[in-house]
């Protein structure tokens, strides 16, 4: 039938260029954040096995890494501490001279404004038991009392130079915590990106060996339940009245529905952490040869993008960075 069918979407997915021209969502360098691990006491930058291409960094290759991510724009850069040694409280996680706080340092000295320098704001890699707080007496994490380590690892981080800190325990509270210490100490200028729906989930174990966690046990009863949807508005609602700049959304690939509701609910940046077990699963099974590296890649950010997050962190920041921009 002549003129059969009149409506043809595959008109506009003819060429490149025109995809280009009409696509939805695009990924910008500056909406990247790259996670990047060091660990006191090494002399050379140490391969994670279960992470191919990331390492845990010395405080040397770790501001060269900076410097790096900085040139090639990505948007930020999170860090995490490795001590050497470790307790019951963490101690590591607020002494001045503790790695994460040294590095912190030594970042904002390397790079300056030139990038957001975030920090992780738990004790799980300080803790000699592995959990993301002080324990109880009965060996259950004490929310209340791992709240008062929380402000005092915010008031070391803020210290240090850290333009955002990142509560990533999931303590009922952590967030207005942290506000009123920063506050009352002066310290208003520095943001908090919360951790707002962290959920108890398989995908954190490559994760858990490049910070060697001590974990033992679960973190069930603290992190969310991955049934569950409705509560992490709830748990939005509560970081936003408590003063949250930006919330963040984690693991970023099976939660892309949280990730739109909480896009749909607030104002403010969301954040969405492609996290540990996502990138190794893609890596090995492109080191198989079963699918194209490069373009699953990029199909995944596009996806976390699309699904509302407006900051993406991942591992792969820096390359997909300077692939996009190639493009430019």
């Amino acid at each position: 039938m002549t003129g059969f069918p009149a409506h043809r979407p595959r008109r506009l997915r003819q060429t490149p260029a025109m995809r280009r021209l009409v696509a939805e969502t695009r990924l910008h360098p500056a909406e990247l954040v790259l996670p990047l691990f060091v660990k006191e006491g090494i002399r050379e930058p140490q391969p994670v096995p279960s992470m191919p291409g990331v390492v845990q960094h010395t405080r040397d290759s770790l501001r060269k890494a900076a410097h790096e991510a900085v040139e090639a724009g990505v948007g930020g850069l999170m860090l995490f501490g490795i001590p050497e040694r470790k307790d019951a409280v963490g101690s590591g996680a607020t002494d001045p001279d503790g790695i994460l706080n040294v590095a912190i340092r030594d970042v904002v000295g390397e790079v300056g404004d030139a990038t957001v320098v975030m920090a992780d704001l738990c004790l799980d890699e300080f803790t000699d038991h592995g959990h993301c707080g002080v324990l109880d007496a009965a060996g259950r994490v004490d929310n209340d009392a791992t709240l008062e380590r929380y402000a005092e690892m915010a008031l070391a981080q803020a210290e240090a130079g850290a333009h955002l800190v990142g509560p990533s325990g999931m303590m009922d509270g952590q967030v207005g915590v942290i506000r009123s210490a920063l506050d009352e100490a002066g310290h208003h200028h520095v943001g908090i990106l919360a951790y707002t729906a962290k959920y108890a989930s398989g995908f954190y174990g490559p994760f858990r060996d490049a910070v060697e966690s001590s974990l033992r046990g679960d973190r069930l009863t603290y992190q969310q339940d991955p049934a569950n949807a409705a509560e992490a508005l709830r748990e939005l609602a509560l970081d936003i009245a408590e003063g949250a700049d930006i919330v963040m959304v984690k693991p970023a690939m099976a939660y892309l529905d949280i990730v739109r509701l909480v896009a749909d609910a607030v104002d403010v940046p969301v954040a969405a952490y492609q996290v540990s077990g996502e990138y190794a699963m893609v890596e090995a099974a492109a080191a198989n040869g079963w699918i194209d590296r490069d373009r699953v890649i990029r199909e995944t950010l596009t996806g976390i993008r699309r699904a509302g997050a407006s900051i993406i962190l991942t591992y792969w920041a820096v390359e997909v960075a300077r692939w996009l921009h190639r493009e430019r």
